[in-house]
């Protein structure tokens, strides 16, 4: 039974890792360009509006993404938005490492925003819908902490292809400079995304919205240990019982039409007799309800 547990509980941790690693590339693709940025002004002959513009252009795309993520996520399911979210992450890369002119670039670095978007929805509502509800505060946060590792990866990655060449703006591999290098080292992380994102199951939540509640319980099933079985019904005379059979009957009656606001006691199912005759035989009756004994005459004034 232990071993049980361990091994479900690991399959936990591994479906959210694979899910963080969105929130990896959020913090890598926002923060690889600081190592650029002075390369880009110098190449390109930039002031310092268009050179910041070209830096803080990715934010319109990120805005954008976070955006109309949800609503794709609910319409294609979360496993193919990731997956788009690895491809807009891919492109961006090799698109920025190989621009040629700064509209070329900027275009490039929205759709890295428009990913970063997506990556900052879909992996934190994916974690909390797979996620078992003891673990899904602590995996909840691994989204924030590979964010934070994302961030560090991209500037020691800056650090060693400028170290390497020399400086940012020194060609270093097949006649490039390290500055484009510091883009195309994103597809990477973006490859091994999209990989995981094939390799996770999708999120029950989106399946049960779609009606299928067989995959999604035996998705439950095979990664949390959750047993779709219903656990035995307690005895018919316990309290919990009887309260629980009183509010199905009473759900019934109401389902079909009658209650007693609307007829008399005949007029119920007959599943209800019992629930009936308890009320009555428990509860006071009230004046002037309907269901009160027909009020006996008075006695003459002496």
């Amino acid at each position: 039974m232990t071993q049980m547990s361990e091994r479900h509980t690991a399959k936990v941790i591994g479906v959210t890792v694979a899910a963080a690693v969105g929130g990896f590339l959020f913090g890598f693709d926002s923060s690889v360009i600081n190592g650029a940025v002075d390369s880009i002004q110098g190449h390109f002959g930039l002031g310092s509006f268009f050179t910041g513009f070209a830096v803080a252009i990715a934010l319109l795309g990120c805005a954008v993404g976070a955006w109309f993520a949800g609503r794709l996520a609910d319409r294609w399911g979360r496993k193919k938005v990731m997956l788009l979210g690895s491809v807009l992450f891919v492109v961006s890369s090799l698109g920025s490492g190989l621009a040629f002119s700064v509209p070329d670039l900027m275009l490039w670095r929205v759709l890295g925003g428009l990913g970063i978007g997506i990556a900052s929805v879909i992996a934190p509502t994916y974690i909390s819908e797979i996620a078992p509800a003891r673990y899904r505060g602590a995996l909840a946060s691994l989204q924030q902490l590979a964010i934070t590792l994302g961030i560090f990866a991209a500037l020691l990655s800056d650090a060693v292809l400028q170290n390497a060449a020399g400086g940012a703006s020194n060609e270093l591999w097949l006649n490039l400079e390290a500055w484009r290098w510091m883009f195309i080292v994103g597809v990477v992380p973006a490859v091994v995304y999209g990989i995981l994102a094939l390799l996770i199951p999708e999120s029950p939540r989106y399946l049960v919205g779609k009606h299928l509640d067989q995959e999604a319980a035996d998705i439950l099933a095979n990664i949390t240990a959750r047993s779709t079985r219903r656990s035995a019904s307690p005895r018919s005379g316990s309290p919990s019982a009887t309260s629980r059979r009183r509010r199905s009957t009473t759900f019934a009656a109401r389902s079909s039409g009658c209650s007693p606001s609307s007829g008399s006691a005949s007029s119920w199912p007959s599943s209800s007799s019992s629930w009936v005759s308890t009320r009555s035989s428990t509860t006071p009756p009230r004046s002037g309800s309907r269901w009160a004994s027909p009020r006996t005459s008075r006695s003459p004034r002496r």
